[in-house]
C-alpha cells in the first residue's frame, strides 16, 4: 500500500475536566522529523508523545500542535500569578535604584518575564494524559486516512506511467528484431561506402571488428532487464508496506537500462522511444518523493 507523505489531521477528546484538541500536519522529508507544540505542563511527556507518533508514522516532516482547555478556557490563556508579578516588580525597582536610572517602568518590561504567567491546568495526571493521547491518536488516524487517499491517487498515476513505459518497450523490442548478422551486414555496407575501392584492407580483421560492433549493438539483454525491473516495480507497489526507497532504486536501474539502449542502438526510432521512457521515469521519480 502506498501512503502519501503529505496530509492533515485533527482530533479531540474530553473528560469531565478537560478538553484536548490535537492538530497534525505532514509534508515531505527524507526522514521522520517531529516538531511538537504543547503547553509547558506536557514537557515531561514529550518522549511518550514522540514514541506514539513513531508507532504510526514512518517518514515525513510532521508538526503536532496540542491545546488543553479547562472549563472551556485554553491552557495557553494568560493567567497572571499576582505574587510573582509583585516580586518581579520589586526586583525591577531595586535594579532601577541601584543603577540610578530615571526611566519609567513600562508594561513591556513586565511582559519580558514569562514567570509571572501560570497555566490554567497546573498539572496533568495519568488519567488526563490518557485523554490527551486519545486526542493525538484521533488526529494521527485522521492524518493517515488522508495519506491513504492521496497515496491511492499516487498509485494510479505510477501504474499509468509504468504502462506507458511498457508500451514503448514493446515498440523497442519489435523494432530491434534484426539479428546480429543483419547488424553486421549494415556495418559492412557502411564501411564499403566510406572506403575508396583502391584502399587495401585486411578483410579478416575488418570482419572481426564489425562482428564485435554488431554484437555490442544488440539490446536484447537490456530489454529483458528493463522488463524485469518493471515487473518488480509493480509488485512493490502492490505488496510492500514501505515501497518508497525500493521504488526509487528501481527507477535508477530502469533509467540505466534506457540509457544503455539509447547508446547501443543504431535505430533513430528506438532512440526516440528510449527518450520517452526516460521522461516517464523522471516523472515517476518526482512522484516517488511524495511517498512515505
Amino acid at each position: 500500500m502506498i501512503l502519501s507523505m503529505t496530509g492533515y489531521g485533527k482530533g479531540s477528546a474530553t473528560n469531565t475536566k478537560l478538553q484536548v484538541d490535537a492538530e497534525v500536519k505532514s509534508i515531505n522529508s527524507r526522514y521522520l522529523e517531529i516538531f511538537l507544540k504543547f503547553p509547558p505542563i506536557l514537557t515531561n511527556k514529550e518522549y511518550e508523545l514522540r514514541e506514539l507518533i513513531k508507532s504510526k508514522i514512518r517518514r515525513g516532516k510532521l508538526n503536532l500542535s496540542i491545546q488543553i482547555k479547562k472549563n472551556g478556557l485554553e491552557d495557553e490563556a494568560a493567567i497572571i500569578d499576582d505574587t510573582k508579578l509583585k516580586n518581579y516588580l520589586t526586583q525591577i525597582k531595586k535594579v532601577k535604584k541601584a543603577a540610578k536610572l530615571s526611566d519609567k517602568i513600562k508594561l513591556e518590561h513586565l511582559l519580558m518575564s514569562r514567570d509571572i504567567f501560570t497555566s490554567s491546568v497546573e498539572e496533568i495526571n495519568e488519567h488526563d494524559f490518557e485523554i490527551l493521547k486519545k486526542s493525538v491518536i484521533n488526529s494521527l488516524d485522521s492524518l493517515l486516512e488522508m495519506k491513504k487517499n492521496e497515496g491511492s491517487e499516487l498509485e494510479k498515476d505510477l501504474k499509468k506511467r509504468v504502462k506507458s513505459i511498457e508500451k514503448y518497450l514493446d515498440l523497442i523490442e519489435k523494432e530491434s528484431q534484426p539479428s546480429v548478422g543483419e547488424h553486421f551486414a549494415k556495418y559492412k555496407e557502411k564501411v564499403k561506402n566510406l572506403l575508396d575501392e583502391n584502399v587495401n584492407i585486411n578483410n579478416d580483421r575488418l570482419e572481426t571488428e564489425l562482428a564485435l560492433m554488431a554484437e555490442r549493438a544488440d539490446i536484447t539483454e537490456e530489454c529483458v532487464r528493463l522488463r524485469s525491473h518493471i515487473k518488480f516495480f509493480n509488485s512493490s507497489i502492490d505488496k510492500d508496506e514501505d515501497p518508497g526507497r525500493k521504488l526509487n532504486f528501481l527507477c535508477q536501474e530502469m533509467n540505466r537500462e534506457a540509457n544503455t539502449i539509447s547508446a547501443k542502438t543504431l535505430s533513430t526510432s528506438i532512440t526516440h522511444h528510449s527518450v520517452y521512457i526516460k521522461e516517464e521515469i523522471e516523472r515517476i521519480r518526482e512522484q516517488i518523493q511524495n511517498i512515505e
